[in-house]
């Protein structure tokens, strides 16, 4: 892995100007699969196609999964999540209540018992990072478009 991701959080950064695109309003994991199928769909008719971009579009959609549902799972309360867009990547932010708690990779867990997904978006990821505004944590990544 590389040392994007090191210790026991994510670096504390703002992330870069980005276009708004979607976002949605989250209160349970039940709704995922529909956002999942809409950040699909959205980057289906935004690339060309090819393995390249098929990669790609299955990289959005499991880093915006993981980072969602960790935001629904840990978070508390409200829970916000948008992907933008920057001249050459996508930007995922989700938002969430536990200002106190920033995004911990999982350390010395067996793979089996989960808590590795801040490790595999660290490493499809370009930059990331968290911040706290306005009373709510923000989890962000940006993945290149291609």
């Amino acid at each position: 892995m590389s040392g994007r991701a090191t210790g026991s959080v994510w670096p504390s950064a703002r992330p870069p100007a980005a276009t708004p695109v979607l976002s949605w309003d989250l209160d349970d994991i039940a709704q995922l699969p529909s956002v999942r199928a809409e950040v699909r769909r959205f980057a289906t008719a935004r690339e060309a196609g090819g393995p390249v971009a098929a990669d790609l579009r299955d990289q959005l959609v499991l880093a915006f999964d993981e980072m969602a549902s960790n935001a629904l799972r840990h978070g508390g309360g409200r829970v916000q999540a948008a992907v933008r867009l920057t001249g050459e990547a996508y930007l995922i932010e989700v938002s969430d209540q536990a200002t106190a708690a920033p995004p911990a990779p999982a350390v010395g867990r067996d793979p089996s018992e989960g808590g590795l997904g801040l490790y595999l978006i660290a490493e499809l990821a370009t930059a990331h990072g968290w911040y706290v505004h306005d009373g709510a944590k923000h989890v962000w990544a940006l993945l290149p478009r291609g």
